[in-house]
């Protein structure tokens, strides 16, 4: 059985496995219990009472965070004709418009961060399946990321600012990242605020009894923090 270290073990002495923490206070423990040289990433885990196997059970959404993840954000297009230009207005920092772009896709080159497409483009996007699926690259029109090219722009910007996909995995969980541990209290508190919402919104009408039963916020190589679920789910993001 593998030991914790000793920063580890101190950060874990901040906090009470036995005790689920009000939202504010939980966020406030995971920024004292992480003790990395580099800039953790908060995210938030849920355990949903959801049946990952039910088509009709499923949660996928995207939020955009109000104060965004706390890094540079890469975008890349796959677009023609016009939706080249409206790419470019966007600030995509990528633009896919030839089948040399997908050749190099193919290859492996994955050096960024969200993929956007148009309709018109997601017949040579549907070929990179094998190497953005697995990434979760590929383009979706159940996350907003196929778009049509007039809307570029503003998808663009949204996934520069922290436009974030949430999907249940097969385990019935969700993980999403909320910013990172240097940010301000409440910036954090504004980034949970709006996932929460986001995620309430995302309920399938499915779903019965207990929608979120176990909630968790942790840092990178940090100990987790059990959260009360039921006051996560009424929180809201400050004016």
């Amino acid at each position: 059985m593998s030991k914790h270290g000793k920063k580890y073990t101190a950060a874990s002495a901040l906090v009470n496995p036995a005790q689920y923490y009000a939202p504010r206070e939980a966020l406030e423990l995971v920024q004292k219990a992480s003790y990395t040289s580099f800039d953790a990433t908060v995210e938030v885990h849920l355990r949903m009472g959801l049946d990952p196997r039910q088509a009709d059970q499923q949660v996928r959404d995207v939020v955009v965070l109000p104060h965004g993840l706390g890094k540079t954000v890469r975008v890349l297009v796959f677009a023609q004709g016009e939706g080249v230009q409206f790419a470019q207005e966007g600030g995509a920092d990528y633009i896919a418009d030839t089948d040399e772009w997908i050749n190099k896709i193919q290859g492996g080159w994955t050096d960024f961060d969200v993929a956007i497409s148009t309709p018109d483009m997601m017949g040579k996007a549907g070929r990179l399946g094998r190497v953005l699926g697995p990434r979760g690259l590929m383009p979706n029109p159940k996350a907003g990321t196929v778009v049509q090219a007039a809307d570029l722009p503003r998808v663009i910007q949204e996934a520069k600012a922290g436009r974030v996909e949430f999907r249940l995995d097969k385990t019935a969980n969700l993980h999403v990242p909320i910013g990172k541990v240097s940010f301000d209290l409440e910036k954090l508190y504004d980034n949970l605020a709006a996932l929460m919402e986001a995620i309430k919104k995302a309920r399938p009408s499915a779903a019965k009894g207990t929608y979120i039963r176990r909630m968790t916020i942790t840092a990178t190589m940090a100990p987790g923090v059990k959260v009360d679920a039921n006051a996560a789910q009424i929180m809201s993001v400050r004016e």
